[in-house]
């Protein structure tokens, strides 16, 4: 799954790409990996490449922003249209983490 932003990094405009992979790795659990894009870019971002949840990719990406002045606009969200329902439906439930005041 792809979702991209409009934003900026200390002030420079960017577009910034979250490239969701989800690996099931059996019936009963799924471990995500998360990448983030600034402009064309990956940046190297987290702290493991491995989560057992979505929700704990995009708390990293929280933090990454947080400390490395990102900031994304909400309203500027697209998503790649090849994607696996189940994980936009994830996604969405789980993305006010990427925008915690």
């Amino acid at each position: 799954m792809i979702v991209q932003y409009q934003g900026n990094q200390h002030g420079i405009p960017t577009t910034f790409t979250l490239r969701i992979i989800g690996n099931n790795l059996s019936k009963s659990s799924s471990n995500y990996q998360i990448d983030l894009l600034v402009g064309d870019k990956q940046v190297p971002t987290f702290t493991t490449f491995i989560h057992q949840s979505l929700s704990n990719c995009l708390k990293e990406i929280y933090l990454f922003r947080k400390y490395n002045g990102i900031e994304f606009d909400a309203s500027s969200e697209k998503v790649a249209p090849k994607l696996v329902p189940y994980d936009l439906v994830l996604f969405n439930a789980n993305k006010h983490g990427l925008f915690r005041a």
